[in-house]
């Protein structure tokens, strides 16, 4: 017994420091082995196509015809990092309105901002495959969530706007989906 009491007496801080870390370490790989614990693989559940809308305000444009088309394909900046060519599905350009109070029994009205005639605001429908997680939609390691900043490219336009619409189609949904994102949206 005095033995081992001088081989304690002998181990410093630091070495009680490295058991610790080292106990620590095997419990957490044990219960990783067991299941008990997810690794990241392990928490993708599905791969699948997405639509998501880009919502952009106060998009300036002077020329005849919006820059972007239906049917073509955008480059995407993700929280300013490239990601891919996204084929674009539908748009929708409306152009800027103020909000005007009536002396009738309407409390207001809208009406196009004749002020700022090159202001629009811009919702561009995109898909992209993802993988979903139960966090939602990834896409290029961000998981796609309104209110995330987007960065549309083209030839001939940069906009940023932010996510404002997500669905999660199945194969079996897609074109049901799709005609049903794009009822409003096809402004060309």
């Amino acid at each position: 017994m005095d033995k081992f009491l001088e081989i304690i007496k002998k181990i410093k801080p630091l070495d009680y420091l490295f058991i610790v870390f080292c106990i620590v370490a095997l419990a957490v790989g044990f219960y990783t082995y067991k299941g008990f614990r997810q690794t990241a693989d392990k928490q993708i559940e599905a791969t699948s196509k997405i639509v998501f809308k880009v919502y952009m305000r106060g998009v300036t444009f002077s020329g005849e015809d919006i820059p972007i088309k239906k049917g073509d394909k955008t480059f995407i900046s993700i929280r300013n990092v490239p990601y891919s060519n996204l084929d674009i599905l539908g748009i929708n350009a409306d152009r800027r309105k103020i909000v005007i109070p009536t002396p009738t029994g309407h409390k207001f009205i809208t009406v196009t901002d004749d002020s700022q005639p090159d202001l629009y605001d811009v919702v561009v429908t995109l898909t992209d495959t993802a993988k979903i997680t139960k966090d939602g939609a990834v896409v290029g390691g961000n998981k796609i969530k309104m209110g995330l900043p987007i960065t549309l490219e083209g030839a001939n336009y940069k906009f940023t706007g932010t996510v404002s619409d997500l669905k999660v189609i199945d194969a079996v949904d897609d074109e049901t989906v799709n005609r049903d994102m794009n009822t409003t949206d096809d402004v060309q």
